[in-house]
């Protein structure tokens, strides 16, 4: 099949807490274009530890920290950014403030925009949050892709609100939490005319001490501009 190929992994990295050399050791091995991170460093000194998250697993800083909330999008270098931006989504009195990151990228002649966000663990929050993104993800042009930890299994109200007018995986493998999986509340999505060629969730041992999530290895084909 025609197309321009791109590896994308989404990982939730639990704020690095758990074994570092782990998590980058197996980010180097799954080498990705694009890493979409959830819980990425997101206060004192965000810009330091993005960067060095960054060049432990090989990749730059295209978009995220701080401005997204702990939404980091990192990429090879065989990927150039052109656009990025963030945004937040409206605060509810007394939980956390979350958001979502976005790059506009080329690699190979082909475009692409990808987004990533981790919303609500409170269920009365996700739906508005889940909105907010989905509008912003609606006004995008070209291929798309998508990723999160929704906090949420496949059927939820937000899940089913994001993976509207998308392609995701089929299945129902558990991603959380890493050490015994028994939910599968991650997810990866892309726009019809991106082809998912391979989608995998990593269990190994290494996997299992490097975060309390497990990530999402796709292997994807762009369509050529």
């Amino acid at each position: 099949m025609s197309g321009v190929p791109l590896r994308v992994v989404s990982y939730n990295v639990h704020g690095l807490r758990d074994d570092r050399a782990a998590l980058s050791g197996l980010v180097r091995d799954l080498a990705p274009d694009v890493l979409v991170v959830q819980e990425a460093p997101r206060r004192f000194r965000w810009r330091q530890k993005c960067a060095a998250l960054a060049a432990e697993t090989g990749l730059v800083v295209a978009v995220g920290g701080l401005p997204s909330l702990g939404n980091l999008l990192l990429v090879s270098l065989r990927v150039a950014t052109r656009r990025t931006w963030c945004m937040r989504y409206p605060l509810t009195p007394g939980r956390h403030l979350r958001g979502a990151a976005f790059a506009e990228c080329a690699v190979r002649g082909a475009t692409f925009t990808v987004s990533g966000s981790h919303l609500a663990t409170d269920a009365a929050e996700r739906p508005a949050q889940a909105q907010h993104w989905k509008a912003e993800l609606d006004k995008l042009d070209g291929p798309v892709i998508v990723a999160a930890d929704l906090n949420e299994g496949p059927g939820g109200g937000a899940w089913r609100t994001i993976e509207d007018g998308l392609v995701g995986s089929t299945g129902d493998v558990p991603t959380f939490p890493a050490s015994v999986p028994s939910r599968r509340i991650d997810a990866l999505f892309v726009s019809p005319d991106v082809t998912i060629e391979h989608y995998e969730i990593i269990s190994t041992d290494r996997a299992r001490v490097a975060s309390d999530h497990l990530p999402i290895v796709a292997d994807l084909l762009l369509p050529s501009s």
